[in-house]
């Protein structure tokens, strides 16, 4: 194993580096540094090297050159078991550095503050730290590499383990994750670059982006592997770009099963349509459709209305709520079989229930913030990108389009089931009172056939409920059908052609109809 004798630090994020630099003093490792973090370490009373004294020349241009140099690089990217370059750096005066423990200028924090100038962007292009990753991670076999500040104590611990030295595997996952860094940060660049920089009066100039950006780069580290994907036969994996950003890929699983790809599926969606409901709320899920939806006074009321929407099909399904998870609620969740639950916390008794059912995997999720922007999906020699649909109602642009207006309860009911139709397969249909789903009709070529299939998997009574439907009526059909099983109101985008045929078929059975002007196919 290659012994560290010398390390060259130059950190932007400081998290850490004192207690770490402190630890490979105390291995009496010779640590150099450049500007601020030099400053930082002599303040915390640590002897440090400036990097100009190494290379025997000054930093240049403002910080910009400093440690492009060749007794850095040289001492960094000799092959120590190469008789020539052992040579050449002998007849050079170069010096071995063993670590690099560098961390770059924070060009994604700069360009994310709105006031952020084109100028202030290019001069957090960091180029030499990126430069030293790079040779220290080609050279791994020789050279330890240290981006990310939470490896620190893994590092220092080993270094004092086994005599500062880091085995040849650690140094290869230092370099993975190295080149990791790098990729992600010029591609960062390339993206500000690429959509948001242009040139006027022959100078570079930020300007607001619009649309889509004008390259998508999505990179991520695989960090698990699954059983296998949708069916046995084919593999899968899940890769999380950032781990800070929130959402079911993110969450603690406190305990159950592995997880497999279609339960990730579904907690998804489960997890995203509850994010979407007013009040105390749960949804459960099958096969990424809602079976039963309902809010309540608290979270037992909230599960035990939505089971009752479709007791068999909830069987087996995934759990999501809204609201912290008590004992009450988990033991009237315990009665029925379930694959995973997410929600933002659970009580303590909660959980103490939970593990007489071991196999149920349970997810603390947090909140609901910082959710992606952006949906992808792989197609057959492209990716497709589109804004996330976080649109639920625009107040104004509803309009009652019926003779009859809703009445308030029947309003509330129409909000509610047109939350549900945006987390439904298309072409969706809901039937839902104020508080409860009733029927889901999803997924179907027709939507007059959605309309019936939701009423005929209903559970509770039909009559006195609302419809949404999650985009336009094409023919009467569909209205005539929801009347005839007892439903009083209607909500849907409208657009059709036939939108005057399809209203005077509410009139003609008393139906309110309120169009919405917004449309969540959700194929």
């Amino acid at each position: 194993m290659s012994k560290v004798a010398r390390a060259l630090i130059s950190v932007s994020d400081k998290t850490g580096i004192t207690e770490f630099s402190r630890r490979l003093r105390d291995l009496s490792i010779e640590l150099i540094s450049t500007g601020g973090t030099a400053n930082a370490l002599r303040e915390a009373g640590l002897q440090v090297r400036d990097v100009s004294e190494l290379t025997g020349f000054p930093e240049i241009l403002s910080g910009r050159v400093k440690t492009l140099h060749p007794k850095v690089h040289g001492g960094i990217l000799a092959v120590r078991s190469d008789s020539n370059h052992q040579k050449q750096v002998d007849d050079n005066g170069i010096q071995y550095v063993d670590m690099v423990v560098v961390n770059l200028y924070p060009f994604a924090e700069t360009i994310a503050r709105s006031d952020v100038t084109a100028a202030e962007a290019i001069e957090n292009i960091d180029i030499g730290g990126p430069s030293m990753i790079r040779s220290a991670a080609k050279n791994f076999n020789d050279v330890a590499v240290v981006v990310d500040p939470a490896d620190y104590a893994a590092v220092a611990r080993e270094l004092a383990e086994n005599g500062n030295a880091l085995s040849l595997e650690t140094r290869l996952k230092l370099a993975r994750k190295a080149f990791e860094a790098t990729s992600n940060y010029d591609t960062t660049i390339s993206g500000f670059l690429a959509g948001s920089v242009e040139i006027k009066d022959r100078k570079p100039v930020v300007h607001k982006e619009t649309g889509l950006p004008a390259r998508f780069s999505y990179i991520a580290p695989k960090t698990m592997s699954l059983r296998y994907g949708e069916n046995p036969h084919q593999r899968a994996a899940l890769y999380v770009r950032d781990p800070r950003e929130r959402g079911v890929a993110t969450a603690e699983k406190i305990q159950g099963k592995e997880l497999s790809y279609n339960n990730f599926i579904d907690l998804d969606a489960a997890w995203n349509l509850v994010g979407d409901m007013r009040g105390c709320a749960c949804a459960i899920i099958k096969h990424t459709n809602p079976c039963g939806a309902a809010t309540g006074s608290d979270v037992v009321e909230a599960f035990e209305k939505a089971r009752a929407t479709d007791p068999v099909s909830a069987y087996g399904g995934i759990i999501g709520f809204n609201r912290t998870v008590t004992e009450a609620a988990a033991r009237a969740i315990a009665e029925t079989f379930f694959e995973a639950i997410a929600a933002p916390d659970y009580d303590p008794e909660a959980l103490a229930i939970f593990t007489s059912k071991k196999n149920l995997r349970v997810m603390r999720m947090g909140d609901h913030t910082d959710r992606s922007p952006f949906d992808l999906r792989m197609i057959s020699g492209g990716l497709l990108v589109q804004e996330r649909d976080n649109v639920l109602l625009d107040e104004a642009l509803m309009r009652v389009v019926s003779a009859r207006t809703p009445s308030e309860t029947e309003m509330r009911a129409l909000h509610f089931a047109w939350v549900i139709s945006k987390h439904v397969k298309s072409n969706a249909i809901v039937y839902a009172r104020e508080d409860q789903l009733v029927g889901v009709g999803a997924g179907q070529m027709s939507r007059v056939d959605s309309v019936k299939i939701g009423a005929m998997k209903a559970n509770l009574p039909l009559n006195g409920t609302v419809v949404a439907s999650d985009a336009f009526f094409p023919f009467r059909d569909g209205v005539d059908e929801a009347a005839a099983v007892g439903v009083t109101a209607v909500i849907q985008p409208g657009g059709s052609m036939r939108d005057p045929e399809v209203i005077a078929a509410a009139n003609e059975h008393n139906l309110a109809m309120v169009f919405t002007e917004i449309r969540h196919f959700k194929h």
